[in-house]
């Protein structure tokens, strides 16, 4: 489980440091939220929208047993 958290824990600094501009919403309004564009400690944080959410919960909430 170690290397598993020293992993998230790495890559989650790499991308709050220089991750890419991205198109969340799909209306080509690119969202600038890593340090490298201007954003400090507090705003540069990966955020969860819903788009995001559902698309990683997505399965969960769609199975129809836990055995799924």
């Amino acid at each position: 489980m170690i290397p598993t958290l020293l992993t998230a824990t790495f890559v989650f600094i790499i991308a709050l440091i220089a991750a890419p501009p991205v198109d969340i919403d799909g209306i080509r309004e690119l969202d600038f939220e890593s340090l490298l564009y201007g954003n400090n400690i507090i705003s540069g944080a990966i955020i969860p929208t819903s788009a995001s959410i559902g698309l990683h919960f997505y399965p969960i909430w769609e199975a129809a047993s836990v055995d799924e």
